[in-house]
């Protein structure tokens, strides 16, 4: 392949991605999760009002991880509000009850008899099995059954380097839009027919994702991926990136997906907090415990954060009374991070950040998400739910080693008008799309 070509293909996984050291550091960090949740610095107990900069940032060990204690000892600060208990979708709740006693675990931690709704309701911490289930909690997710979509999502990737008065600021390398990002699911269907599954699935899909035509950058034009997971979970995702620039389709192989390059910092499996294959992982509870989240957001778009230069958003936080605390080690040698540490809150099972961390067993990168719970996922607009659903409409992932961030938001910062979340949709509205769209043939169609 010439070099040209080879370049723009790895941009291209790259750009894909946003639509998404020995035995004692180990024991450090195992010992850092299980730091009791109360304050250090002796000033009492984390408030609602209290504003944590890197002043008094003592106050937040044991209640984030290392890499968050890291971007705000770096410029980010963090408001802390009162905790809100966060309802779950009707539906979903109805299937959680109706089927979960029917799912298990199959000898390679796959799942076996799953219909739709919460796989496992009830979780027993002391279960050797707790942390996979744990995990396929979180993977068939409440947040949509049937489809999603991402109108107009933005992301910038750039350095963060000290000025001569001594002032952070995060230099914007490059700018990505894309167009949509898609998620048609096959499996666990709430709302729209056909219901709980498609019974024409000639793939044997999970569920099929897409995110094109790219918009930004302007030599970047046209281009995007479609992704399919299977239904055999122990079978490895098929992604496909098209580039208009050499007129070809190429196949992103399995390896590529914890890759972060020519120098970007977020990767295919860190998107929402994890999107890899959880049998493809050896998963560990390391413990639960209260624990600080943003999961009440106001502003949209984001605050980027001053301190840090922006690199970071600025948000409303909270102390979430229960938060797991999961360690997944990958069992392919020739994966890039050498563990992660995932922090799921208990109550939505949803991943609030996660710390990554490289192969000396040096804390690598942060990923953090900013979420919304609201009816409306921009109150700018009329567009509405009838229940109240959660929305990640921002996040951040830092390569604390490098001093290198990637910053998105959904929908983008210059898209103030834009909802931006289509939940759930079916496909005989305006933003709908049917199963074309999925397919290689759609991705060529749209970036030429």
């Amino acid at each position: 392949m010439p070099s040209y070509a080879r370049a723009v293909t790895a941009t291209i996984a790259v750009a894909f991605t946003f639509i998404v050291a020995a035995s004692a550091v180990a024991a450090d960090v195992i010992a850092f999760a299980m730091v009791p949740a109360a304050a250090a610095d002796g000033g009492g107990p984390i408030q609602p009002g209290d504003v944590i900069t890197k002043q008094n940032a003592s106050k937040i060990d044991g209640l984030a991880s290392e890499g968050v204690k890291w971007a705000v000892n770096n410029g980010m600060d963090m408001r802390i509000v009162p905790y809100e208990r966060i309802p779950m979708p009707s539906a979903y709740l109805e299937a959680s009850e109706r089927y979960g006693d029917q799912t298990e675990l199959g000898s390679h931690n796959e799942l076996v008899g799953w219909v739709a709704g919460k796989p496992f309701p009830i979780v027993d911490e002391n279960d050797p099995e707790a942390p996979v289930k744990i995990m396929y909690n979180f993977q068939n997710t409440h947040y949509f059954s049937d489809d999603l979509g991402l109108h107009l999502v933005d992301a910038d990737t750039g350095s963060l380097y000290v000025d001569a008065g001594g002032n952070r600021r995060y230099a914007v390398e490059r700018h990505f839009v894309s167009d949509w990002l898609r998620v048609l699911q096959f499996q666990g269907r709430l709302h729209h027919e056909p219901t709980p599954a498609f019974e024409d699935n000639a793939d044997e899909t999970f569920r099929k994702s897409g995110l094109y035509p790219l918009i930004e950058p302007f030599d970047l034009k046209g281009v995007g991926g479609v992704s399919y997971r299977y239904q055999d979970l122990l079978r490895h995702d098929d992604t496909w990136l098209y580039l208009p620039a050499v007129r070809r389709v190429r196949r992103m192989s399995s390896a590529q997906r914890s890759d972060a390059l020519f120098g970007q910092d977020i990767d295919v499996d860190s998107y929402g907090g994890y999107a890899g294959q959880i049998p493809w992982f050896e998963w560990k509870l390391l413990g639960t415990k209260p624990m600080l989240a943003s999961l009440h957001g106001e502003n949209l778009p984001p605050k980027p954060c001053t301190k840090d230069g922006g690199m970071t958003f600025c948000e409303n936080w909270e102390l979430r009374p229960e938060v797991y605390v999961i360690e997944g080690t990958p069992k392919v040698s020739n994966y890039a991070y050498a563990k992660r540490l995932i922090y799921i809150d208990k109550e939505t099972n949803f991943v609030v950040y996660s710390d990554l961390y490289d192969r000396s067993g040096e804390l690598w990168k942060v990923v953090m998400q900013s979420i919304r719970t609201s009816k409306q996922p921009n109150p700018k607009v009329d567009y509405s739910y009838d229940e109240p659903r959660m929305f990640i409409y921002a996040f951040s992932v830092i390569d604390i080693q490098l001093m290198h961030g990637t910053r998105a938001s959904i929908p983008g910062m210059a898209f103030p008008d834009e909802a931006g979340w289509y939940i759930d949709v079916g496909f005989d509205t305006a933003r709908a799309a049917d199963e074309d769209w999925f397919s290689v043939a759609g991705l060529v169609t749209a970036g030429r």
